[in-house]
């Protein structure tokens, strides 16, 4: 069966078609920095490679991009998209509707929309894309892969928030957590790794940025909660905030509901901090010397090793760490600045060791530390394929 994977995030898509079950890749691709003046577009297959850079104005703008190259007759892979037997689609939140990877209707797309107000950067994106593979891949199945179904396993000390209870009970109020099928992906091939059921913490860096507590392979604790908003500092999101500040901004400044969100989901993080929202952007300008971006890196690294501390009292112990996603794989500087002054939890990191490119996975601790220190290449892509399969074979 030849699968399509969509993943849109909220400023990129990746897109990777594959046979299954023999986990055969016969192109993959991405579009990022969407809605900017300039795009990055990469479509590869086992004998070609193309690059290019082009304005893409929107999500729908991009996967009509791909839907191109795909049905190219000189460069594309498939003469019809009949060829194609299903869609699987990314999709970030859930909420209280679905657990599992679903098949995809109308009523599934309804729920989707209504998720739009806990996940408006994705949800939409997610919309987007099925709508257009729908109409373009119209003989294939469409199906969901939910992020926040692998944090299902979250116990309700975790997930359950000092609020009244009939919030929780009624109105399904509660810690969801997201990237979940990153996490699943990266923590189930460091425990291959380390040969043994561990106490991993798996800190995903792009866009979004989120961190799991995971023991003996399950979800314990996660960063972001009802919505992908909170928790760590992200390209545009603020991350945690005191809840009083929005009230502050809206009685004391005047700013509307809907102006605050904007605020704080795309105007706030790096952006907000930097003018920039693309993590290598802010690295170029920390090293002349730009002190914004300097202590941007620096608060964004704090966030990330007061979150280590915390998880490691909830898993009461650690045997790893676990770098992945766009930051986490790519960035050696924010590795560094993490690992920086955590001796006390064990974690030395090599600096040769940290600065090598690898798209295998890769230790890059020293011979001595107590805790490993992993750089895991994320599939969330090969993650929904096997979903996706699975559930249509059964």
């Amino acid at each position: 069966m030849k699968i399509l994977i969509i993943n849109s995030g909220s400023s990129s898509i990746k897109y990777q078609l594959m046979v299954m079950p023999t986990n055969e890749v016969i192109c993959s691709g991405m579009i990022d920095r969407i809605g900017l003046e300039t795009s990055n577009i990469t479509y590869k297959t086992s004998s070609d490679s193309i690059e290019e850079i082009l304005p893409i104005t929107s999500h729908k703008v991009g996967l009509q991009k791909v839907a191109e190259m795909l049905l190219d007759p000189e460069k594309g892979v498939i003469k019809s998209t009949s060829e194609i037997g299903a869609v699987g689609h990314r999709v970030v939140h859930g909420g209280s509707y679905f657990s599992d990877t679903t098949i995809i209707t109308e009523e599934v797309k309804e729920k989707i929309k209504e998720l739009s107000e806990l996940a408006p950067l994705h949800n939409p994106a997610h919309l987007v894309g099925i709508n257009v593979a729908e109409e373009i891949f119209s003989s294939a199945k469409q199906v969901a892969v939910f992020d926040t179904a692998f944090h299902q396993t979250i116990p309700v000390e975790a997930y359950k928030y000092a609020i009244p209870n009939y919030l929780l009970t009624e109105n399904k109020v509660r810690v969801y957590g997201f990237h979940g099928t990153s996490h699943k992906y990266v923590s189930e091939k460091a425990i291959d790794y380390l040969d043994h059921n561990s106490k991993i913490i798996t800190i995903h860096l792009g866009n979004g940025c989120s961190m799991t507590a995971i023991k003996d392979g399950k979800s314990i604790d996660h960063t972001m909660g009802f919505s992908p908003s909170n928790g760590l500092i992200m390209g545009t999101r603020a991350g945690d905030i005191d809840q009083s500040v929005i009230f502050y901004l809206i009685k004391n400044l005047n700013y509307t509901p809907d102006e605050v969100n904007a605020i704080l989901l795309k105007q706030s993080g790096m952006l907000g901090l930097t003018g920039y929202s693309d993590l290598r952007d802010i690295e170029s300008e920390a090293e002349k010397g730009n002190k914004d971006c300097q202590l941007a890196l620096l608060m964004n690294a704090y966030r990330i090793r007061k979150t280590i501390g915390s998880y490691t009292a909830a898993l009461n112990g650690l045997d790893a760490i676990v770098f992945t996603a766009g930051i986490g794989e790519n960035s050696s500087y924010m590795r560094k600045l993490v690992c920086t002054d955590m001796d006390y939890f064990g974690i030395e990191l090599d600096q040769e060791k940290n600065k090598i490119r690898s798209k295998e996975i890769r230790e890059i601790s020293t011979i001595n530390s107590k805790t490993k220190v992993l750089v895991v290449p994320t599939d969330e892509e090969y993650e929904i394929a096997n979903q996706v399969y699975h559930l249509l074979e059964s």
